[in-house]
């Protein structure tokens, strides 16, 4: 194998992945113009409702860098501390995994370098990782030449990071001059004031400003020499004396300057972990060419310096071919043997970028990390590629109460709330992803195996659900939680669920001890009377003083088509409490985006009480119910788009607080003003359909290209037996009214004019057509229908077309008026 640095496979990634990052080949000229560029753009957004978008600098842009006059520095800011973990080597669901051994380092491309969402967007379409309790540290992985070198890790990451117990790193990245670097940007990161490093006090600041836990440093920029990289090893141990943050450095640049990969810890670069007593860094990251001698050596030096051979982490590279790399495990993890150093994943969002859909992609990071068979107890398979469960144990953040879990993954198609659904418009936002399963499945049965799967097409809070389904014809045993919950008087557990048809549910919440973990006691949830959402709450009195160590489910009986949905299982103590409602909340700033959208920077002062897990953002509407706009555990959000409901001269925003055990608060409240409305004809010259068309030149076409004065031909006509026209209008829009130009406005006899039709809308060609407009008995030439909605494709559906017996239907324009 051949050595491959990671500037190499960040310069392949691009026709790997439309979202991979690449250093730009640029001059020094426009380096300095991209690093002008890199300060300049966040202080446009001062006043307005701009995307925030995460940080990036270059080591001199950096120096300026200050949180409180960044517009987007608010929107970066994670809330979520560093949850701790458990992890029981009794529970492990893999008897070949070893716990208290090798670790997981992961460095993930989430987006570009620039142009990264601080907080989700409107897009279903997102890398929302689920196999946290694999993974011990997180690099949110980026930087070029043409955009910036220092990354720091968006908010939405770090939330999701820490509410398992992962910590994460931003990135610092000097490429090669091949790649645009500069040694001189080495030079401005080490440069030094006094007794001081101003880049290093910059990168603590950052850090400890936005929530996350260090920087990976990668430097290969070449043309160094022994002072230099004497003078990098201080910037870092300079920076740790700043605490709390960490550092990791990946095996480039060499002690006595030159950019020489050593797959290895060597005294080549051994002073850049540690030197004497001195401790450099937190970790190193070993280039990918390692070989069993060279991770043996790598071990032993490692012990000679005091240092954990753990803190060594063998880089794989997984970006081009996922579970398909040849990887030499037993070198790093040798059966039956302690690990030799920790695991170090590049790129494991292939599982997201390979990935024809959704699905294919959830069944790929399955393969990636439970193994081939959805079972990380079973990783049997002929492939060398078992699956991370295969070596590493389950470590699990569930510590604390309350736990509520509503199995939401971070990106969905709507949004539901309680049940309800609040938004139909899809979303990815890590930030409001619940803890995942530690067990991505682990069911026993003596009979048929029930599928546990996560669903994407019901929630009771956010965008999916658990989902069960199957044949059952035995009693089935699905483990999920792995724990550490002391029992109260007061802890009840709950849990959320819906049948198919009012009924037996067949199904039992299960607990075990830690004095028994592996004996569960169970729960039984009894019967529906309803197909919606139902709550059953447990008093767990009884097991008071006892700690729960593991949380499943148990089903019982037989189904020949077993289906059930858990919405929401929690684990609280007394009564569901809620957290005092947020203040002051304020539009920082608004942009148009339509004549009739705009998109807002909100922010507000957090509840002054009690235990917040995020706070909702709604609109409400001029019908008195309200639509999700999005959530965040922060106290600043943007909302990508506000919509005017018709002419409404306001719209009024809420913010609530949802507390940890999904209380939820009083909102507090504010006002966007509207400006008088300048509505245009959406459906002019978009593609239109028909039901069919009286000859040649009367299309469909005709009826949306802004004439009636071409005389018969410049109409849509038919004589089809259900008669409709349907317009695309590119996107989904606002709409505040419809026009129907009749055959009297083409000059035609009025006894012509549409008699009764209807107007239908609807969002996408999977959604069922909503009717908007009804008419009958109607006999003018031109009639205006005002509506207040939002549609992409509209459908005028002719009932009646004449006022007499012809059956010729006669428009001669149909126009969709909004913004």
């Amino acid at each position: 194998m051949n050595r491959r640095p990671l500037t190499l496979m960040m310069s392949a990634a691009l026709t790997a992945a439309a979202i991979a990052l690449i250093p730009a080949q640029t001059t020094a000229a426009t380096a300095a113009t991209a690093a002008t560029a890199a300060t300049g753009t966040a202080a446009d957004a001062t006043t307005t409702g701009s995307q925030p978008y995460a940080s990036y600098w270059y080591p001199n842009t950096l120096l300026d860098w200050d949180p409180g006059t960044d517009p987007d520095a608010p929107f970066n800011r994670s809330r979520v501390p560093l949850q701790p973990r458990t992890s029981d080597p009794a529970l492990k669901a893999n008897a070949n995994a070893r716990a208290g051994e090798g670790k997981v380092v992961s460095l993930v491309s989430f987006g570009p370098t620039s142009n990264n969402p601080s907080q989700g967007s409107s897009s279903p379409n997102h890398y929302a990782f689920g196999h946290w309790q694999y993974v011990d540290t997180l690099v949110f992985w980026g930087g070029s030449a043409g955009e910036g070198l220092i990354l720091a890790p968006n908010s939405t990451v770090i939330d999701a990071a820490h509410r398992n117990g992962v910590k994460v790193y931003g990135t610092v990245f000097f490429p090669p001059a091949a790649y645009g670097g500069q040694l001189q940007w080495v030079k401005d990161f080490t440069k030094k004031s006094g007794n001081t490093y101003p880049v290093a006090d910059k990168l603590a600041q950052v850090a400890q400003h936005y929530g996350f836990d260090g920087w990976f440093v990668n430097q290969e920029t070449a043309g160094g020499d022994s002072t230099l990289a004497t003078e990098v090893r201080n910037t870092m141990r300079y920076a740790r004396t700043l605490g709390p943050v960490e550092f990791m450095w990946y095996d480039a640049m060499t002690e006595s300057g030159p950019v020489s990969w050593q797959n290895a810890l060597t005294p080549a670069n051994d002073a850049f972990l540690q030197e004497g007593t001195q401790r450099t860094t937190d970790s190193m990251f070993l280039n990918f060419n390692w070989t069993a001698s060279g991770l043996n050596s790598s071990r032993t030096l490692a012990g000679s310096l005091g240092r954990d051979e753990h803190e060594l982490f063998s880089g794989i590279d997984t970006e081009a071919n996922g579970y398909n790399t040849s990887v030499n495990w037993a070198s790093l993890f040798p059966a039956g043997q302690p690990h030799v150093t920790s695991l170090g994943l590049y790129r494991p969002e292939w599982t997201y970028t390979s990935a024809s859909s959704r699905a294919d992609s959830y069944t790929r990071e399955a393969r990636y990390w439970d193994g081939a068979n959805g079972d990380p107890s079973n990783t049997t398979t002929g492939s060398s590629w078992k699956g991370l469960a295969h070596y590493i144990p389950e470590a699990s953040p569930v510590t604390t109460k309350p736990f509520v879990t509503s199995f939401d993954s971070g990106q969905g198609d709507f949004y539901n709330s309680g049940g309800v659904r609040v938004s139909s418009t899809g979303w990815n936002n890590l930030s409001l992803q619940d803890v995942p399963p530690t067990y991505r499945w682990l069911v026993g049965s003596t009979g048929s195996k029930l599928t546990p799967s996560i669903d994407f097409t019901d929630a009771y809070e956010g965008g999916s659900s658990l989902r069960l389904t199957g044949t059952l014809d035995a009693e089935n045993t699905i483990r999920l939680y792995q724990t550490r919950l002391p029992v109260a008087a007061d802890t009840r557990l709950s849990a959320v669920v819906k049948t198919p048809a009012a009924g037996p549910t067949r199904l039992k919440a299960a607990v075990s001890f830690t004095d028994s973990p592996t004996t569960f006691t169970t729960l039984d949830l009894g019967s529906t009377t309803t197909t919606g959402w139902e709550r059953r709450t447990f008093d767990l009195s009884a097991y008071a003083g006892r700690t729960i160590a593991q949380i499943g489910l148990r089903t019982t009986g037989t189904a020949s088509a077993y289906d059930l949905k858990l919405g929401q299982l929690a684990v609280y103590d007394g009564t569901v409490d809620s957290a005092a409602a947020p203040t002051g909340l304020t539009v920082l700033g608004s942009t148009d985006v339509s004549s009739t959208g705009k998109s807002l920077r909100l922010s507000w002062t957090a509840s002054a009480t009690g235990s917040v897990h995020h706070y909702e953002v709604y609109r409400r509407n001029p019908d008195g119910s309200r639509t999700f706009l999005g959530a965040t555990p922060n106290d600043a959000y943007f909302v990508p788009r506000l919509d005017r409901v018709g002419t409404e001269a306001s719209t009024t925003v809420d913010v609530e607080a949802v507390s940890t055990e999904y209380g939820r608060s009083a909102p507090a409240t504010t006002t966007v003003n509207w400006s008088a409305p300048t509505a245009t004809n959406l459906a002019l010259n978009r593609p239109a359909t028909a039901s069919g068309q009286c000859s040649g030149t009367e299309t469909a076409a005709k009826a949306v290209n802004g004439s009636v004065s071409g005389g018969n031909s410049d109409k849509w006509c038919t004589l089809t037996t259900g008669k409709w026209l349907e317009v695309d209008l590119g996107s989904s829009r606002s709409l505040s009214s419809f026009v129907v130009k009749h055959a009297q406005a083409g000059s035609e006899s009025s006894s012509w004019n549409t008699r009764a039709f209807t107007v239908q809308v609807r969002n996408t060609t999977n959604d069922p057509w909503t009717t908007a407009v009804t008419v009958t008995g109607n006999t003018a030439g031109t009639t205006t229908h005002p509506v207040g909605l939002t549609a992409r494709y509209v459908r005028l559906a002719i009932t009646t077309p004449t006022q007499n017996t012809d059956p010729a239907a006669r428009i001669y324009e149909f126009e969709a008026w909004g913004g």
